[in-house]
């Protein structure tokens, strides 16, 4: 299974909006179409497996170590942000190609929506640490902060940022970190 799992991921990374067929990843994968669906009954089931496998490939669980121990509200909004602005350029290429399917492709809709929830959850884990330390801006409730939060770290802002206006990797980071307090913490604006 990890080597069909391995060639979608070489599939979606080949061109934004490529149309993967089950008959290619079979192909690409070397095995039959039937062997293929008996792992997988539908390309969402596939495509969901695949965005997981490049999550548990590309280490995803020990970046986010850092956010899930941190004591303090902003420790652990910083250290999302790092986490995750960090982790969207290994992403990036499937994140392009399974965002301009989904307009037209169920299953890639499924694919994304499902990893940009697990996403969301991170968010919202990391609003929760800032309210839970009564850090969190009385402006917003704890549901409005992580729409901010998960819009402001959205894939395409790190692409408007880092591929169209030039931003460094560093300076993305670290511009999310000054931004994300400023809009979530009480006393940060200004």
């Amino acid at each position: 299974m990890e080597r069909v799992l391995a060639a979608c991921w070489r599939l979606l990374e080949r061109g934004p909006g490529m149309q993967v067929r089950m008959s290619d990843i079979a192909r690409e994968a070397g095995i039959s179409r039937q062997a293929l669906y008996l792992h997988f009954p539908n390309r969402a089931e596939l495509l969901i497996a695949t965005t997981r496998f490049i999550d548990a490939r590309s280490g995803v669980a020990a970046r986010l170590a850092a956010s899930r121990a941190a004591t303090g509200g902003i420790e652990r909004l910083e250290a999302y942000i790092e986490a995750w602005g960090g982790y969207i350029p290994t992403i990036y290429g499937v994140g392009r190609a399974l965002m301009a399917m989904a307009d037209t492709d169920e299953a890639a809709r499924a694919a994304w929506a499902d990893r940009m929830a697990a996403m969301r959850e991170g968010c919202a884990a990391a609003v929760a640490a800032l309210a839970w330390d009564g850090v969190l801006d009385p402006s917003l409730d704890e549901v409005r902060a992580t729409d901010v939060l998960w819009t402001l770290l959205s894939v395409r802002t790190w692409e408007h940022l880092v591929r169209d206006c030039g931003w460094s990797q560093d300076a993305y980071v670290a511009d999310m970190k000054r931004l994300g307090r400023r809009a979530l913490v009480t006393g940060e604006g200004g």
